[in-house]
């Protein structure tokens, strides 16, 4: 097979594909957002960006304010939070912090507000606490210097002055970067219903919480945390503690360069993490969002605002000194149920030996679940009183469950690809893609180049020398590059290493 090339024939099997292939994602099934499809369909419109981005913050922003209001019955039988993981993959400039904004405006606004009342009210608890701690102070000094009777007396008078003045709770609804114990921490003396979100999720998944001595535990915590289970805290300078009923939702943004290694971490797939979330990586509309096409529904994002300020000044049902959530219970209809047990039996099945979803049984198995806690968080933002789940609810969940479902399945052969393939990919578009305009400008010859080239003109992830070369020699491996005699001159310089470039156009 003889491949013509500028300059050069090359005769071989010809370049070899440096990644599998990854097919297109199905469209983003936006009639089955429900109630929340008008507003994630404005942000778009003012963003033109991919469908899925501003529908993962919807999802997530109204799982935050509706998790600590019920808890929905699953097929085994059993309840479970609406609490709902979001992993939104996309790369820089996709418009991500600019799809998440408006949807989070009403929730930040709130933020601030209680944040401002907090701060009026440390000021009373610390003249009580200031208050209590003085007398309980003067009780036990008159203890201390009598006996008998006023040893009794001081007991009586410790019980009447009571337990010390509780702090008023944190106002933050969200955090971005946590550790596991700086969110127990969060969780024992602030809300009870908290969400991680990110925008920039790389800092959480690259930061002192994920390393390589916290990410088994930090895995863990978040897996029970997804569950309902409580939260159990042993430490030698805290003594040991449980809190019951926290909720958490997360939403964390990501680039494909850091959703690579993550799809690729065997702990966070085995430990059941990456399965818990609802991921997408939707194909991207740079170079196609023009100004003319932009549209703006303001009504539309002011009822969504408007719902979501409602739901976050509702008290939660909880222990007022505990803080211990006590969600009801959600049902499912007849009809809900019936959806969702053929939904469930067809995922079953599709996970035998061979089958379609073989591959993926992490994230089968959890499909139903994930379904009905859609489900409840569509019905919950109608209606924090929904007496059951609808069949239309249910229809909703389980077509977003099935669309989250078919996008793990499609990006199940990325878990498989090294960062380093990953850049050599990098570059091989770069090269053949935006080289020749480069070497143009340079009046070189576009069908040959150097590491020097592609350290000064190429990729960012490129800018050393060392790094360069090792990946040309990956894409040379790969039948992509020629190497070039050493001495031959290229830009009227010898070369010690240089290239020429393969590029298959006619097969012969």
């Amino acid at each position: 097979m003889t491949f013509h090339n500028a300059g050069t024939e090359y005769t071989g099997e010809g370049p070899q594909p440096l990644l599998r292939p990854i097919t297109p994602g199905a469209n983003y099934p936006c009639e089955a957002l429900g109630p929340l499809r008008e507003a994630v369909e404005a942000v778009q419109g003012m963003t033109l960006a991919p469908f899925a981005v501003p529908a993962q913050s919807a999802l997530a922003v109204a799982s935050l304010a509706v998790q600590g209001f019920a808890n929905v019955e699953t097929l085994g039988g059993g309840f479970a939070p609406p609490s709902l993981y979001a992993l939104t993959i996309a790369r820089s400039g996709e418009r991500k912090s600019s799809c998440d904004a408006p949807l989070m405006a009403a929730l930040r606004a709130y933020e601030r507000e209680q944040a401002k009342a907090q701060r009026d009210d440390l000021t009373q608890w610390r003249n009580a606490q200031s208050l209590w701690k003085g007398e309980r102070d003067r009780i036990l000094a008159e203890a201390k210097n009598g006996k008998g009777e006023k040893r009794v007396a001081a007991q009586v008078d410790l019980d009447r002055l009571g337990p010390e003045p509780i702090a008023p709770p944190s106002a933050d609804r969200t955090v971005t970067e946590p550790t596991f114990e700086g969110l127990t921490k969060l969780f024992a003396e602030g809300q009870p219903s908290l969400g991680i979100f990110a925008d920039e999720g790389g800092q959480f998944i690259g930061g002192h919480a994920m390393n390589s001595e916290n990410r088994l535990k930090t895995l863990t915590a978040l897996n029970d945390l997804w569950q309902g289970n409580p939260i159990r805290r042993t430490r030698a300078g805290d003594g040991a503690y449980t809190l019951f009923g926290r909720r958490l939702a997360v939403h964390l943004m990501i680039q494909p360069e850091v959703a690579r290694g993550l799809l690729a971490d065997g702990t966070a797939s085995g430990t059941g993490f990456l399965p818990r979330f609802l991921i997408t990586e939707p194909p991207s509309t740079i170079g196609t969002r023009l100004s003319s096409l932009t549209r703006r529904d303001d009504v539309a994002l002011s009822r969504f605002s408007d719902r979501l300020r409602t739901i976050l000044e509702t008290p939660m049902p909880m222990d007022p000194e505990t803080r211990e959530l006590h969600p009801r219970a959600l049902g499912l209809s007849p009809d809900a149920r019936a959806l969702l047990v053929a939904f469930a039996d067809t995922i079953e099945q599709e996970q035998r030996t061979g089958a379609s979803l073989a591959h993926v049984t992490g994230f089968a198995s959890k499909a139903a679940e994930q379904a009905v806690r859609i489900a409840a968080v569509l019905a919950l933002w109608g209606d924090l009183m929904a007496p059951a789940i609808t069949a239309q609810a249910m229809a909703w969940g389980i077509a977003l469950a099935q669309f989250y479902l078919s996008e793990a399945v499609r990006l199940a052969d990325t878990a498989l690809v090294s960062a380093e393939t990953a850049q050599a990919e990098g570059l091989r578009l770069w090269i053949l893609d935006r080289w020749p305009e480069q070497a143009h400008r340079l009046d070189r010859d576009p069908a040959t180049i150097t590491p020097k080239d592609a350290m000064q003109y190429g990729p960012n992830a490129l800018r050393e020398a060392k790094t360069a070369r090792k990946l040309m020699a990956t894409l040379a491996d790969s039948g992509w590059l020629a190497a070039l005699p050493e001495g031959e001159v290229i830009g009227g310089v010898s070369r010690k290493v240089a290239y020429r470039i393969v590029r298959p156009r006619d097969v012969v």
